[in-house]
């Protein structure tokens, strides 16, 4: 059943199981909503407490405000881990959230466990010329004069050739029914966040469940030595979870299995 918490009168829906001891954040990506998380929420409810939510902006949040940076996104999430007195949390976000759950887990580290990241942090170690942010403050222009046009460009990024065409046009279908001004503004913030910066502040298990379609800068972690653990989806698109559920599940699984078994392990240490 749908729920919702405010964040500055902001309303945040969500779907909440309410049975577990460890909680299961999923949030979703640009444009499209909770309900792409539909197949982890019936596989692992048995065994988590699972929370899925609509980010402000998308889905049946709502969209009475005017920033949506990474920032903003981060406190509505950890609204929901306050307001539901959420503990043991592992947060798990797909495509643009990948940035909102480190923020997030930065910001409000005592009661998150560990971070799953899926299908994203692939090139953390990109540093913006001017030049280029030139470029892409003239791109973002032009996706708020021609935002169908440049989502339907897009779509070679979001998908391999073995994505079934089902699942393309569902994921075509939910971005060009969001609001474009919001669309444009999340991703135009999105890259002026400081991934590499913020990842060396995170101290937490972070693990990635990524395609292989567009490999992961696995370098650019090591120079940097920031912690972190690539579960290998194969060649999918942008969306593994829908495009190979059980797979990804699976995947998952073990993530929050070696996550939870290490935050036990380091409880049970005594102090001296």
């Amino acid at each position: 059943m749908d729920s919702s918490i405010r964040n500055n009168g902001v309303v945040i829906n969500y779907n909440d199981s309410k049975i577990g001891d460890t909680v299961l954040f999923f949030i979703h990506g640009w444009g499209i909503n909770q309900s792409y998380w539909a197949k982890q929420a019936s596989f692992f409810s048995n065994h988590y407490r699972v929370i899925t939510i609509d980010l402000p902006g998308f889905g049946k949040s709502g969209k009475n405000r005017t920033s949506w940076t990474v920032e903003e996104y981060a406190k509505d999430v950890n609204t929901v881990i306050r307001a539901l007195n959420l503990k043991n949390v592992v947060l798990i976000g797909h495509s643009m959230s990948g940035s909102i759950i480190v923020e997030s887990a930065i910001t409000y580290p005592k009661l998150i466990i560990g971070l799953v990241g899926v299908d994203n942090l692939k090139n953390i170690g990109l540093i913006l010329t001017p030049q280029m942010e030139k470029e892409w403050a003239e791109a973002y222009a032009d996706i708020r004069r021609h935002f169908k046009a440049n989502v339907l460009e897009e779509r070679k990024h979001l998908f391999s050739p073995s994505t079934d065409s089902a699942i393309q046009q569902r994921v075509l279908k939910d971005i060009l029914s969001s609001d474009s001004v919001i669309a444009a503004n999340c991703l135009e913030d999105l890259d002026k966040y400081p991934f590499l910066e913020k990842l060396k502040l995170l101290h937490k298990p972070l693990y990635l469940i990524n395609s292989d379609y567009h490999p992961t800068d696995t370098l650019a972690f090591e120079k940097n030595q920031i912690e972190y653990h690539l579960l290998n989806m194969g060649p999918t698109g942008h969306y593994p979870m829908l495009e190979s559920p059980d797979r990804f599940n699976q995947l998952l699984k073990l993530a929050i299995t070696k996550m939870t078994s290490n935050s036990r392990n380091a409880k049970e240490s005594p102090s001296f």
